[in-house]
């Protein structure tokens, strides 16, 4: 039988990644525990995810594992040994702002525990396929410096920018910019998964993507855009709105789109590629088109107020070009853009936020 290791497996993509693979024959194996609740409290919590997977995938197993601890990896690795065809790391610190909490904490867990997964996977599985869900903000600022015109609802790239038609591609440079702690510490990680690749011909795969999104998606204010937004829509609880005017864009991938991407690269890996991955043009938002969408699928106004201080490193403009990734794979595209996406957001979480609102 194929097994699959996914760390984070209770998170967003990790858990729409359990649930794909675990459908396509693979015995699945989940680490996680539940760091998520640690760094963003009980809202951010993923035990209901990871209780919804074990009822699901009967078959499904998780080890509640530090990633940051190698023997702890390494011991779990060991069980399965050259059985394991398939690795997806997706266990992450995700905030800009909690890095600069505790560096070493985030860059533990970024950096260190891609460390630890890629050498276990060296030593225990070394021809397995190892995808790693890395992030757009490993080109620290640098978008920034793009020529962006300001339109009514949004910032938008001049028409004129070889990166209009499709978006940023993976040339743009990682270096001289400010990156946050965060996106440093997912930079450190992106490098090893490539070097891993490029030295031990490793087949290693860096997904760095825009904003990941999906109904299961435990958004809080400090991380998970559209989800904690459609909450604040449904809830009446305030959302602040940082820097920028509110016109900041950002393209957003459903998370079956991403795992279907990971799929697809698993049949036909790379050694130590790169993929710039996200909605691309097909499916992007400012924040002010966002709550616009998520006032019409809620039917009433939002509560919002305004920081003219904006996020240290964050970015104006993104939307990721994903031409390199679909000349590779031509048979994968985007089926959910972001109306789509919020509209489910609503429908699976609505009765839930709404209980858990009245209780407080």
């Amino acid at each position: 039988m194929k097994i699959a290791i996914i760390t984070g497996s209770a998170g967003l993509i990790g858990s729409e990644a359990v649930r794909f693979f675990y459908d396509k024959g693979f015995q699945v194996v989940g680490i996680d525990n539940d760091m998520r609740q640690y760094f963003f409290g009980a809202d951010g919590s993923t035990r209901q995810n990871l209780a919804a997977l074990k009822t699901q995938c009967p078959n499904f197993i998780n080890y509640d594992v530090d990633i940051r601890d190698f023997k702890a990896v390494s011991r779990v690795f060991s069980e399965y040994n050259k059985d394991v065809s398939l690795i997806i790391h997706c266990a992450a610190q995700p905030s800009h702002d909690w890095a600069a909490r505790e560096p070493f904490t985030d860059f533990g867990v970024n950096a260190t525990g891609t460390l630890n997964l890629l050498e276990s996977a060296r030593q225990h599985c070394p021809d397995a396929v190892f995808i790693f869900t890395s992030t757009n903000k490993v080109y620290g600022d640098t978008p920034n410096r793009l020529p962006l015109v300001e339109l009514k609802t949004r910032w938008e790239l001049d028409p004129s920018h070889c990166y209009y038609a499709n978006g940023i591609d993976e040339s743009l440079s990682i270096d001289h910019s400010t990156h946050s702690l965060f996106g440093a510490s997912k930079l450190a990680a992106d490098i090893l998964v490539q070097e891993y690749g490029r030295y031990f011909k490793m087949k290693t795969g860096v997904f760095r993507g825009g904003c990941l999104t999906g109904p299961r998606h435990a958004g809080v204010e400090l991380h998970g855009f559209l989800a904690y937004l459609m909450k604040c829509a449904v809830t009446g609880q305030e959302y602040q709105i940082l820097g920028y005017k509110g016109k900041q864009v950002r393209d957003n991938i459903h998370s079956f789109d991403l795992v279907s991407a990971f799929y697809h690269f698993f049949k036909n890996p790379h050694v130590g590629e790169v993929y710039n991955i996200g909605g691309s043009r097909f499916s992007n938002c400012s924040l002010l088109e966002a709550i616009g969408m998520c006032e019409n699928i809620v039917g009433k106004k939002m509560h919002t107020h305004y920081v003219e201080a904006n996020r240290v490193g964050d970015h104006i403009w993104w939307i990721s070009d994903v031409s390199k990734f679909q000349s590779h794979y031509p048979n994968w595209k985007l089926t959910k853009n972001v109306e789509n996406i919020l509209t489910e957001i609503y429908n699976y979480n609505r009765e839930r936020w709404l209980k858990e609102s009245r209780s407080v």
